[in-house]
């Protein structure tokens, strides 16, 4: 069972992450829900409120964004409708349809992408779909709130009556004001308006000789409002219809309340869906604001919180248009406590308040702004021990308040346990507090718990280093400027820095060397070495970073030499394939010119026939039927190479006509004779010569033999020498 106390959200200042929610909420109801969150006991309803926000954030880059779900509250109205024979008001009812016209948009909406918003919708689901309410307010209502002339028989005959007599008083007033304003009775005004009636503005001077009921005078008594008497009769008649169209109203409004009642507990739903729809989009807000995501949760026992933001302080600094540093923290079985120490003022606090603070968060089902390959698993309880709790109600002291918190914590404590606290053992003697401290932190260690602590105190960075599944961590320090560098370094305990930062504050150095005197000389010399093995730590990450970054470009340029040699492998297996493929056709055509020189010599027919039938069954048997996809493969690399071979040609064509620009010194031609091993000038074959004809010499070139000029012809052993 997940139970997480109240003090537990005020250290880890959960209540300010709320507020911020709060403000990102568009209706009351939602603002007040959201500073009621809490962590979920269930873990399918927090997966449930996790991935229904992670949904909406969603919806801020895709183009079918959630329709408008503001809403006036109708929590007023509600209390109404649950009283017996009571009626709303007319702009009431208006709220009402309002209210289920945004509801039944929404579970439209959501049914209709609920490819988009799985979670969303099988919220939406849970709420019934309905037109009956709209329907029976739009029938008396319209959209302005007031009530329709056809909202009864009745009411329609009254206001026909209304417009009537209304028409007879303007008729009769203006009778009345012509008459008595051409006898120069009335003020400059003329007309005016008391008690919702209209009146003659008589000069008081003629009050006597206007007739009427004066139903009222100016301030200072110069002139008397006088309804005159021929509007009277109208004025009461009006009166009388009014008095009638209200009642007629509240009849209406009685049965209307009636007819709604029934949908009570569904108003009360659509209510409640809205407002929680509205608290998913304020968390949804709040995590596009610090860039929160949904990391992995698994049941495997392992906090990863890579590159995690503290959300409050991240956009503080935005706001301030500073830096945030994120910290990378990884707690796990076999590493399940972490110390952390080094100098004041140094991000200790922070990094501590950073972990239990995001658990906190995600735990609530809000998104937290850590890289997306982290993960965590659920805690059932998170401990916290922050800050100087004195407490003068109780009469304890900060250390009496510790203890009585770490008795809470050793009640508490197991596997499924995070604790957090900040300058353990401090409060009482270093001696004996740390002494105290350390058998607690072995007590936790022993349980499994998982926890992170922050101290001054050596006997608890030794004791971290002597726990197998515990480790030292430390805030880094610019060695140079003693600048805190907002960086957590695991694997080694921090110096506190103490008499260097006091020596770079001004403190004079014989008050430093004396203050050296008064401690003992071997924790002096344990804290030096700490701050030199510091030192050294942060010189061997500058060149690990270093060599890390240029095994990375080898890696790359090693990558790019590898693709070049393939590419130029790949062209070379081309050519040669090209090669081959033209000594075969150059072979088929030698034997189709011998053929026709036999043809041309013997002139018979059925030898030249039988032997080129003999040729293609010989070539047909070497070839082997290729499938419609390796043919048009084929063809392709075929077009690609023959591509390429035309610019090498056109390179090479360049080339000798560049050459042939130049003076050439013509060597002489060696004679060539029967038995000479010879290549074509431009080939590269290398054949020996079967016979000399005329100008002509066969070469054999082992598979085949060619008829070639003497003039195309070159000694091998001239073109070594």
């Amino acid at each position: 069972m997940i139970s997480i106390t109240e003090k537990t959200l005020q250290d880890l200042q959960f209540p300010t992450v709320l507020e911020t929610i709060s403000d990102g909420c568009n209706t009351d109801i939602g603002k007040e829900k959201a500073l009621q969150i809490k962590p979920f006991r269930d873990k399918e309803e927090l997966m449930q409120a996790l991935m229904q926000t992670s949904e909406y954030v969603s919806s801020f880059q895709n183009n079918n964004a959630i329709p408008n779900h503001g809403f006036d509250a109708i929590s007023h109205e509600i209390k109404f409708l649950a009283i017996e024979d009571s009626f709303l008001e007319v702009g009431s009812f208006r709220k009402i349809a309002n209210l289920s016209a945004t509801t039944n948009v929404l579970l439209n909406f959501l049914k209709k992408f609920d490819d988009y918003y799985p979670n969303l919708n099988a919220r939406a689901s849970r709420v019934e779909l309905t037109k009956d309410i709209i329907t029976a307010i739009d029938a008396i209502v319209d959209k302005y709130g007031e009530i329709k002339d056809n909202a009864s028989p009745a009411l329609s005959g009254i206001r026909q009556n209304m417009n009537l007599v209304r028409g007879k008083v303007n008729q009769s007033f203006g009778v009345a004001l012509t008459q008595y304003n051409s006898l120069g009775y009335l003020d400059d005004i003329k007309e005016s308006f008391v008690q919702n009636r209209r009146v003659l503005a008589v000069l008081a001077m003629y009050r006597r000789k206007v007739k009427g009921s004066i139903l009222g005078s100016s301030k200072t008594g110069s002139i008397a409002y006088i309804e005159p008497e021929a509007t009277l009769k109208y004025s009461r008649e009006l009166a009388n219809l009014e008095y009638e169209e209200k009642e007629e109203i509240t009849r209406i409004l009685k049965n209307l309340s009636n007819a709604i009642r029934p949908y009570l507990p569904l108003l009360i739903e659509y209510q409640d869906f809205l407002s929680d729809i509205d608290v998913v989009a304020g968390k949804a807000k709040y995590a596009n604001r610090i860039n929160g995501i949904l990391p992995a949760i698994t049941d495997e026992r392992r906090l990863f919180f890579r590159e995690a933001y503290h959300p409050i302080l991240y956009l503080n600094n935005k706001q301030k248009q500073e830096v945030t540093h994120p910290q990378t923290i990884e707690l796990k079985q076999e590493n399940r406590i972490i110390v952390i120490s080094g100098p004041n003022a140094g991000g200790k606090t922070i990094s501590l308040k950073t972990v239990g603070l995001l658990q906190l968060m995600l735990q609530s089902g809000i998104l937290i702004p850590v890289h997306e390959r982290s993960e965590t698993f659920l805690f059932d309880r998170i401990l916290t021990d922050i800050g100087d709790n004195q407490s003068i109600e109780n009469h304890l002291s900060t250390y009496s308040y510790r203890l009585k918190n770490m008795n809470y914590f050793l009640k508490k404590c197991n596997k499924k346990t995070m604790f957090l606290i900040d300058e353990f053992g401090t409060g009482s003697d270093p001696e004996l507090g740390g002494a105290l401290a350390e058998i607690f932190l072995e007590e936790f260690y022993h349980r499994e718990a998982f926890g992170i602590i922050t101290t001054h105190y050596s006997n608890l960075k030794i004791l971290a280093n002597e726990l197998p599944y515990a480790t030292n961590a430390n805030m880094m320090f610019d060695e140079k400027s003693l600048e805190p560098m907002y960086k957590l370094a695991l694997g080694q305990a921090g110096s506190s820095f103490t008499f260097e930062v006091a020596q770079k504050n001004g403190i004079p150095f014989g008050l430093i060397n004396r203050a050296k005197k008064k401690i003992e000389v071997g924790k002096v010399r344990f804290d030096k070495t700490i701050a030199t093995l510091q030192k050294e730590r942060s010189k061997l990450e500058k060149t690990s970073l270093n060599l890390k970054e240029e095994e990375t470009r080898a890696r790359e340029e090693s990558k790019k030499m590898e693709n070049i040699n393939t590419r130029i492998q790949q062209k070379l297996e081309s050519y040669q394939e090209l090669y081959d493929s033209n000594q075969k056709i150059i072979y088929i055509g030698q034997k189709i010119d011998d053929i026709a020189e036999k043809y041309f010599n013997n002139k018979n027919k059925k030898e030249l026939i039988g032997e080129f039938l003999k040729i293609v069954e010989i070539e047909n048997s070497k070839r082997k039927k290729a499938t419609p996809k390796e043919v048009k493969a084929k063809v392709e690399k075929q077009k690609e190479v023959i591509a390429e071979v035309q610019v090498k040609v056109e390179e090479i064509r360049k080339e000798k006509k560049e050459k042939k620009l130049k003076p050439v010194i013509e060597k002489p031609k060696p004679i060539l004779k029967v038995g000479d091993r010879v290549r074509m000038l431009d080939g590269r074959s290398v054949g020996s010569i079967d016979s000399i004809e005329k100008n002509k010499a066969t070469v054999n070139y082992g598979i085949f033999t060619s008829k070639v000029s003497l003039d195309e012809l070159e000694l091998v052993e001239a073109v070594k020498k």
